[in-house]
């Protein structure tokens, strides 16, 4: 008995593709918001895969791999439902500091700083149902 090729799937074959101009433009970005949230460098390098430093120091400049390209997404995502929810963009800026009973007393921040990649997701996905996303 002969055993069958299985043809392998993607697992998500309808979202394109971050070129790297693309997550150069993204990058910016993400440092523009980590400034408009007074994150702390340490902080940063938190949200964006624990980073040494010395790469936070040069990333803007080499490539940006594939966890990276897709933490500063889901991190613009977060951005961009706080722009939904507050009309002032300082409060949202600063929502992010503010402890929510919904993650048991802790900020936005705790959470995402726990360091997983779920953990920027499910502020993200926090955000998107209450906006009615």
């Amino acid at each position: 008995m002969q055993l069958a090729t299985i043809q392998p799937t993607v697992s998500r074959p309808n979202l394109p593709t971050i070129t790297q101009e693309e997550a150069a433009a993204l990058a910016r970005t993400t440092v523009n918001l980590f400034r408009a949230w007074q994150l702390s460098d340490l902080e940063a390098r938190l949200l964006l895969s624990d980073m040494a430093q010395r790469t936070w120091a040069r990333w803007k400049e080499g490539s940006i791999d594939r966890d990276l390209r897709a933490r500063m997404a889901i991190l613009m995502g977060i951005h961009k439902g706080l722009r939904y929810l507050f009309r002032e963009a300082t409060r949202g800026y600063a929502w992010i500091r503010k402890p929510n009973q919904n993650f048991g007393g802790q900020t936005a921040l705790d959470i995402m700083l726990r360091g997983e990649i779920t953990d920027l997701i499910d502020v993200r996905s926090y955000l998107d149902a209450e906006r009615g996303a």
